[in-house]
Protein backbone atom coordinates (compact mmCIF):
# COMPACT_ATOMS: atom_id res chain seq x y z
CA UNK A 1 0.00 0.00 0.00
CA UNK A 2 1.12 3.29 -0.90
CA UNK A 3 0.42 6.59 1.46
CA UNK A 4 2.00 9.82 0.80
CA UNK A 5 2.21 13.28 2.48
CA UNK A 6 3.94 16.61 1.88
CA UNK A 7 5.75 18.76 4.57
CA UNK A 8 8.39 21.17 4.99
CA UNK A 9 10.77 22.49 2.06
CA UNK A 10 14.59 21.60 1.95
CA UNK A 11 17.87 23.42 1.32
CA UNK A 12 21.92 22.96 2.52
CA UNK A 13 24.88 21.51 1.97
CA UNK A 14 28.06 19.19 2.85
CA UNK A 15 30.48 16.41 2.54
CA UNK A 16 31.80 13.21 3.74
CA UNK A 17 30.86 10.92 6.69
CA UNK A 18 29.54 9.52 9.58
CA UNK A 19 24.80 8.61 13.11
CA UNK A 20 20.91 9.62 16.44
CA UNK A 21 18.53 8.85 19.46
CA UNK A 22 16.54 11.32 22.14
CA UNK A 23 13.48 11.86 23.83
CA UNK A 24 12.23 14.23 21.05
CA UNK A 25 9.68 11.32 20.66
CA UNK A 26 7.50 12.68 23.49
CA UNK A 27 7.62 16.38 21.82
CA UNK A 28 6.15 18.95 19.35
CA UNK A 29 6.37 21.60 17.00
CA UNK A 30 5.52 23.34 14.03
CA UNK A 31 6.52 23.34 10.25
CA UNK A 32 8.72 26.05 8.93
CA UNK A 33 9.59 26.78 4.99
CA UNK A 34 13.34 28.62 5.90
CA UNK A 35 16.20 27.88 3.15
CA UNK A 36 19.27 27.35 3.98
CA UNK A 37 22.15 29.74 3.53
CA UNK A 38 24.85 27.88 4.48
CA UNK A 39 27.42 27.56 1.21
CA UNK A 40 27.90 24.19 0.10
CA UNK A 41 31.73 22.57 0.50
CA UNK A 42 33.20 19.80 0.86
CA UNK A 43 36.07 17.62 1.92
CA UNK A 44 39.02 15.71 1.05
CA UNK A 45 37.55 12.44 -0.28
CA UNK A 46 33.59 13.54 0.11
CA UNK A 47 32.74 13.78 -3.25
CA UNK A 48 33.14 13.55 -6.20
CA UNK A 49 36.47 13.94 -8.37
CA UNK A 50 36.10 16.70 -10.80
CA UNK A 51 35.18 16.13 -14.48
CA UNK A 52 32.51 13.61 -13.51
CA UNK A 53 29.15 13.77 -14.97
CA UNK A 54 26.66 15.92 -13.34
CA UNK A 55 24.50 13.93 -11.05
CA UNK A 56 21.22 12.99 -11.75
CA UNK A 57 18.33 14.21 -9.60
CA UNK A 58 15.62 11.92 -8.31
CA UNK A 59 11.71 12.12 -9.42
CA UNK A 60 10.01 14.80 -6.93
CA UNK A 61 7.49 12.58 -6.55
CA UNK A 62 8.12 8.85 -5.28
CA UNK A 63 6.45 5.27 -4.42
CA UNK A 64 6.90 3.04 -1.35
CA UNK A 65 5.40 -0.47 -1.65
CA UNK A 66 5.50 -2.89 1.11
CA UNK A 67 6.65 -6.25 -0.31
CA UNK A 68 6.64 -8.24 2.37
CA UNK A 69 6.54 -8.94 6.51
CA UNK A 70 10.09 -10.72 6.53
CA UNK A 71 9.82 -11.23 10.72
CA UNK A 72 7.60 -10.57 13.63
CA UNK A 73 7.85 -10.93 17.32
CA UNK A 74 10.85 -9.14 17.49
CA UNK A 75 11.25 -7.25 21.16
CA UNK A 76 12.95 -4.01 21.21
CA UNK A 77 14.82 -4.62 17.86
CA UNK A 78 17.09 -1.27 17.30
CA UNK A 79 20.04 -2.30 14.88
CA UNK A 80 19.89 -4.40 11.84
CA UNK A 81 23.16 -5.60 9.94
CA UNK A 82 22.58 -7.71 6.13
CA UNK A 83 25.19 -10.24 6.51
CA UNK A 84 26.63 -10.83 3.39
CA UNK A 85 25.85 -14.20 2.43
CA UNK A 86 22.81 -13.75 3.51
CA UNK A 87 20.82 -13.31 7.00
CA UNK A 88 20.04 -10.11 8.96
CA UNK A 89 21.52 -9.51 11.98
CA UNK A 90 19.21 -7.70 14.43
CA UNK A 91 20.00 -5.94 17.86
CA UNK A 92 17.50 -6.19 21.29
CA UNK A 93 18.19 -3.08 23.09
CA UNK A 94 16.26 -4.45 26.39
CA UNK A 95 17.27 -7.76 26.41
CA UNK A 96 21.15 -7.28 25.00
CA UNK A 97 20.58 -9.95 22.19
CA UNK A 98 21.51 -10.36 18.65
CA UNK A 99 19.08 -13.13 16.62
CA UNK A 100 19.87 -13.55 13.10
CA UNK A 101 16.77 -13.78 11.05
CA UNK A 102 16.72 -16.09 8.11
CA UNK A 103 15.63 -13.23 5.34
CA UNK A 104 13.64 -15.78 2.87
CA UNK A 105 11.54 -17.72 6.25
CA UNK A 106 11.26 -15.25 9.16
CA UNK A 107 13.23 -17.94 11.04
CA UNK A 108 15.33 -16.04 14.60
CA UNK A 109 17.95 -17.77 15.55
CA UNK A 110 19.89 -16.37 18.44
CA UNK A 111 23.52 -15.77 18.58
CA UNK A 112 23.83 -14.81 22.16
CA UNK A 113 23.75 -12.57 25.18
CA UNK A 114 25.79 -9.79 24.66
CA UNK A 115 27.69 -8.98 28.73
CA UNK A 116 27.68 -5.66 30.33
CA UNK A 117 24.85 -4.35 28.79
CA UNK A 118 22.57 -2.39 31.38
CA UNK A 119 19.38 -1.25 29.42
CA UNK A 120 17.29 1.86 31.11
CA UNK A 121 15.59 4.53 29.45
CA UNK A 122 17.02 4.53 25.95
CA UNK A 123 20.37 3.02 26.92
CA UNK A 124 20.75 -0.80 26.01
CA UNK A 125 22.16 -2.40 23.14
CA UNK A 126 21.91 -0.31 20.18
CA UNK A 127 23.35 -0.13 16.82
CA UNK A 128 25.40 -3.24 14.95
CA UNK A 129 27.84 -2.99 12.32
CA UNK A 130 30.13 -5.49 10.31
CA UNK A 131 33.68 -5.35 10.07
CA UNK A 132 35.03 -3.72 6.40
CA UNK A 133 37.18 -7.11 6.90
CA UNK A 134 34.14 -9.55 7.89
CA UNK A 135 34.77 -12.22 5.06
CA UNK A 136 38.02 -13.02 6.76
CA UNK A 137 37.38 -11.69 10.08
CA UNK A 138 33.61 -12.59 10.96
CA UNK A 139 33.77 -9.45 13.27
CA UNK A 140 30.52 -8.18 14.78
CA UNK A 141 30.90 -4.21 16.07
CA UNK A 142 28.14 -3.32 18.65
CA UNK A 143 27.10 0.12 21.09
CA UNK A 144 25.91 -0.28 23.91
CA UNK A 145 25.17 1.01 27.66
CA UNK A 146 27.34 -0.08 30.58
CA UNK A 147 26.52 0.45 34.17
CA UNK A 148 29.07 3.26 33.76
CA UNK A 149 29.18 4.45 30.13
CA UNK A 150 28.20 3.96 26.20
CA UNK A 151 30.71 2.01 25.03
CA UNK A 152 31.45 -0.21 21.27
CA UNK A 153 32.92 -3.73 21.57
CA UNK A 154 33.29 -5.94 18.49
CA UNK A 155 33.05 -10.10 18.95
CA UNK A 156 33.56 -12.84 16.68
CA UNK A 157 30.21 -14.26 14.73
CA UNK A 158 30.96 -18.31 14.81
CA UNK A 159 27.79 -19.74 13.15
CA UNK A 160 28.75 -23.48 13.54
CA UNK A 161 28.49 -23.14 17.55
CA UNK A 162 25.15 -23.80 19.04
CA UNK A 163 22.37 -20.91 19.29
CA UNK A 164 23.21 -19.09 21.83
CA UNK A 165 27.15 -19.97 21.81
CA UNK A 166 27.92 -18.15 19.03
CA UNK A 167 29.22 -14.88 20.16
CA UNK A 168 32.63 -14.61 20.80
CA UNK A 169 33.91 -12.56 24.35
CA UNK A 170 33.70 -8.94 23.65
CA UNK A 171 36.94 -6.83 22.73
CA UNK A 172 36.20 -3.54 23.86
CA UNK A 173 37.06 -0.98 20.67
CA UNK A 174 36.00 2.30 22.63
CA UNK A 175 34.52 3.49 25.89
CA UNK A 176 34.38 6.46 27.70
CA UNK A 177 30.80 7.61 25.60
CA UNK A 178 29.02 9.93 28.04
CA UNK A 179 25.68 8.08 28.76
CA UNK A 180 21.92 8.94 30.10
CA UNK A 181 18.66 7.77 31.02
CA UNK A 182 18.01 9.79 27.65
CA UNK A 183 20.32 10.90 25.00
CA UNK A 184 22.67 7.91 24.29
CA UNK A 185 23.36 7.96 20.17
CA UNK A 186 23.85 4.53 19.29
CA UNK A 187 24.48 4.29 15.68
CA UNK A 188 26.90 3.17 14.20
CA UNK A 189 28.76 1.93 10.91
CA UNK A 190 31.38 1.67 8.69
CA UNK A 191 32.02 4.32 5.94
CA UNK A 192 33.30 3.94 2.19
CA UNK A 193 36.55 4.71 4.01
CA UNK A 194 36.73 1.25 6.28
CA UNK A 195 36.90 3.78 9.23
CA UNK A 196 33.87 3.55 12.24
CA UNK A 197 31.60 6.17 12.04
CA UNK A 198 29.52 6.54 15.68
CA UNK A 199 26.35 8.56 16.77
CA UNK A 200 26.31 10.33 20.02
CA UNK A 201 24.38 11.85 21.68
CA UNK A 202 24.60 14.20 24.66
CA UNK A 203 22.90 12.43 27.60
CA UNK A 204 21.11 15.16 28.34
CA UNK A 205 23.76 17.84 29.36
CA UNK A 206 23.66 20.42 26.19
CA UNK A 207 27.08 21.50 27.15
CA UNK A 208 28.76 18.34 26.33
CA UNK A 209 27.80 18.52 22.73
CA UNK A 210 29.71 22.31 22.23
CA UNK A 211 32.66 20.80 24.02
CA UNK A 212 35.16 19.33 21.64
CA UNK A 213 37.16 18.11 24.56
CA UNK A 214 33.93 15.62 24.75
CA UNK A 215 32.84 13.02 23.28
CA UNK A 216 29.16 13.50 24.21
CA UNK A 217 26.63 15.23 21.76
CA UNK A 218 29.24 14.20 18.46
CA UNK A 219 29.64 12.24 15.21
CA UNK A 220 32.92 10.19 15.46
CA UNK A 221 35.52 8.60 13.22
CA UNK A 222 37.68 6.21 14.72
CA UNK A 223 39.84 3.10 13.05
CA UNK A 224 38.24 -0.17 13.54
CA UNK A 225 40.46 -0.26 16.70
CA UNK A 226 39.08 2.08 18.45
CA UNK A 227 41.73 4.71 17.56
CA UNK A 228 40.92 8.80 16.41
CA UNK A 229 40.82 8.34 12.74
CA UNK A 230 43.68 9.52 10.10
CA UNK A 231 42.72 12.80 8.56
CA UNK A 232 40.28 13.63 11.17
CA UNK A 233 39.65 17.34 11.83
CA UNK A 234 41.21 17.91 15.38
CA UNK A 235 44.04 16.56 16.26
CA UNK A 236 44.34 13.71 17.78
CA UNK A 237 40.87 13.45 18.38
CA UNK A 238 37.58 10.71 17.54
CA UNK A 239 34.99 14.29 16.86
CA UNK A 240 34.30 14.32 13.05
CA UNK A 241 31.73 16.84 13.49
CA UNK A 242 30.20 18.45 17.02
CA UNK A 243 26.85 20.37 18.31
CA UNK A 244 25.13 17.48 17.58
CA UNK A 245 21.65 16.69 20.61
CA UNK A 246 21.32 12.93 19.43
CA UNK A 247 22.48 11.09 16.72
CA UNK A 248 20.80 7.85 16.00
CA UNK A 249 21.01 8.03 12.18
CA UNK A 250 24.09 7.72 9.77
CA UNK A 251 23.93 6.97 5.82
CA UNK A 252 26.40 7.72 2.51
CA UNK A 253 25.24 8.36 -0.88
CA UNK A 254 27.01 6.93 -3.85
CA UNK A 255 29.53 9.43 -3.81
CA UNK A 256 30.22 8.81 -0.23
CA UNK A 257 29.13 11.44 1.21
CA UNK A 258 27.61 11.52 4.54
CA UNK A 259 23.86 11.67 5.42
CA UNK A 260 22.94 12.18 9.79
CA UNK A 261 19.63 12.75 11.26
CA UNK A 262 19.28 13.99 14.99
CA UNK A 263 16.63 14.57 17.18
CA UNK A 264 15.50 17.81 18.24
CA UNK A 265 13.98 19.41 21.60
CA UNK A 266 10.33 20.69 21.21
CA UNK A 267 10.67 21.98 17.94
CA UNK A 268 13.16 20.64 15.02
CA UNK A 269 14.30 17.24 13.46
CA UNK A 270 16.85 17.80 11.37
CA UNK A 271 18.64 15.41 8.50
CA UNK A 272 21.85 17.03 8.03
CA UNK A 273 24.80 16.77 5.36
CA UNK A 274 28.21 16.02 7.84
CA UNK A 275 31.05 18.08 6.71
CA UNK A 276 33.94 17.20 9.08
CA UNK A 277 34.84 19.79 11.79
CA UNK A 278 31.55 21.33 11.21
CA UNK A 279 29.14 23.10 14.23
CA UNK A 280 25.48 21.91 13.74
CA UNK A 281 24.20 23.91 16.76
CA UNK A 282 23.06 22.28 19.40
CA UNK A 283 22.25 23.73 22.60
CA UNK A 284 22.22 27.38 20.53
CA UNK A 285 20.32 26.79 17.33
CA UNK A 286 17.32 23.69 17.10
CA UNK A 287 16.71 23.54 12.81
CA UNK A 288 17.68 26.46 10.64
CA UNK A 289 19.72 29.21 12.29
CA UNK A 290 20.98 31.19 9.63
CA UNK A 291 24.06 31.60 11.78
CA UNK A 292 27.23 31.54 9.84
CA UNK A 293 28.84 29.80 12.64
CA UNK A 294 26.58 27.09 12.47
CA UNK A 295 25.61 24.20 9.78
CA UNK A 296 22.15 24.53 8.91
CA UNK A 297 20.34 21.27 8.12
CA UNK A 298 18.79 20.49 4.83
CA UNK A 299 15.58 19.69 5.94
CA UNK A 300 13.70 20.22 9.62
CA UNK A 301 10.60 18.47 10.54
CA UNK A 302 8.39 19.15 13.91
CA UNK A 303 9.28 16.33 16.46
CA UNK A 304 5.38 14.97 16.18
CA UNK A 305 5.83 14.83 12.06
CA UNK A 306 9.59 12.56 12.48
CA UNK A 307 11.36 12.08 15.74
CA UNK A 308 13.65 10.23 13.32
CA UNK A 309 15.98 7.32 14.04
CA UNK A 310 17.79 5.13 11.14
CA UNK A 311 18.28 6.26 7.97
CA UNK A 312 19.04 5.08 4.25
CA UNK A 313 20.48 5.85 0.96
CA UNK A 314 18.43 4.42 -2.31
CA UNK A 315 17.11 5.20 -5.31
CA UNK A 316 18.56 9.07 -5.15
CA UNK A 317 16.62 10.00 -1.47
CA UNK A 318 17.82 9.67 1.69
CA UNK A 319 14.87 7.09 3.86
CA UNK A 320 14.29 8.78 7.35
CA UNK A 321 12.74 6.45 9.75
CA UNK A 322 10.15 8.59 12.29
CA UNK A 323 9.46 7.16 15.87
CA UNK A 324 7.24 9.57 17.23
CA UNK A 325 5.86 10.51 13.43
CA UNK A 326 5.47 6.81 12.49
CA UNK A 327 6.04 7.10 9.30
CA UNK A 328 9.09 7.10 6.59
CA UNK A 329 10.44 10.28 4.96
CA UNK A 330 11.59 10.13 1.05
CA UNK A 331 13.95 13.30 0.85
CA UNK A 332 15.08 13.09 -2.63
CA UNK A 333 18.79 14.99 -3.24
CA UNK A 334 20.70 16.72 -5.68
CA UNK A 335 24.07 16.68 -4.30
CA UNK A 336 23.87 17.46 -0.60
CA UNK A 337 20.46 19.67 -1.03
CA UNK A 338 17.04 18.51 -0.86
CA UNK A 339 15.97 18.24 -4.34
CA UNK A 340 11.89 18.74 -3.66
CA UNK A 341 9.48 18.71 -0.90
CA UNK A 342 9.85 15.58 1.57
CA UNK A 343 6.98 12.99 1.42
CA UNK A 344 5.71 10.94 4.04
CA UNK A 345 5.24 7.17 3.68
CA UNK A 346 3.53 4.53 5.80
CA UNK A 347 1.51 7.18 8.23
CA UNK A 348 0.37 5.04 11.33
CA UNK A 349 0.52 2.10 9.62
CA UNK A 350 3.03 0.32 11.22
CA UNK A 351 3.53 2.30 14.30
CA UNK A 352 6.82 3.97 15.27
CA UNK A 353 9.79 2.97 13.31
CA UNK A 354 13.24 2.56 14.28
CA UNK A 355 15.53 1.55 11.42
CA UNK A 356 15.87 1.51 7.83
CA UNK A 357 18.66 -0.12 6.19
CA UNK A 358 19.36 -0.31 1.65
CA UNK A 359 18.81 -3.70 0.73
CA UNK A 360 20.13 -3.24 -2.30
CA UNK A 361 18.85 -1.59 -5.46
CA UNK A 362 15.26 -0.30 -5.21
CA UNK A 363 14.53 -2.60 -1.82
CA UNK A 364 14.99 -1.34 1.99
CA UNK A 365 14.87 -3.12 5.37
CA UNK A 366 12.72 -1.47 7.65
CA UNK A 367 12.34 -2.56 11.51
CA UNK A 368 9.26 -0.92 13.64
CA UNK A 369 9.91 0.26 17.33
CA UNK A 370 6.54 -0.41 19.54
CA UNK A 371 7.85 -3.17 21.87
CA UNK A 372 10.13 0.05 23.17
CA UNK A 373 8.04 0.99 25.97
CA UNK A 374 6.92 3.76 24.17
CA UNK A 375 4.67 2.68 21.58
CA UNK A 376 1.55 0.53 21.20
CA UNK A 377 2.42 -3.08 20.65
CA UNK A 378 0.41 -5.24 18.38
CA UNK A 379 -0.04 -8.94 17.53
CA UNK A 380 3.34 -9.83 15.72
CA UNK A 381 5.06 -6.72 16.93
CA UNK A 382 8.17 -5.96 16.34
CA UNK A 383 8.27 -6.76 12.49
CA UNK A 384 11.07 -6.10 9.68
CA UNK A 385 8.87 -5.39 6.41
CA UNK A 386 10.82 -5.34 2.90
CA UNK A 387 10.29 -2.43 0.95
CA UNK A 388 10.27 -1.54 -2.74
CA UNK A 389 11.31 2.31 -2.97
CA UNK A 390 11.35 4.63 -6.13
Amino acid sequence: MIVQRRAVPAVLAAAALLLTAGCSSDSGGTSGKQASTTPSRTAPGSSAPPGRAAEETPPAQGSVKVVRTVAEGLDSPWGLAPLPGGGLLVSSRDDATIVRVDEKTGKKTELGEVPGVSAAGEGGLLGIALSPDYASDHMVYAYFTSASDNRIVRMIYDEQKPAGEQLGAPDTVYKGIPKGFIHNGGRIGFGPDKMLYVGTGESGDTGLSQDKDSVGGKILRLTPEGEPAPGNPFPDSPVYSYGHRNVQGLAWDTRQRLFASEFGQDTWDELNAIRPGDNYGWPEAEGRSGDKGFHDPIDQWTTAEASPSGIAYAEGSIWMAGLRGKRLWRIPLNGTKASAEPQAFLEGEYGRLRTVVAAGGDRLWLVTSNTDGRGSAKDGDDRILELRVK
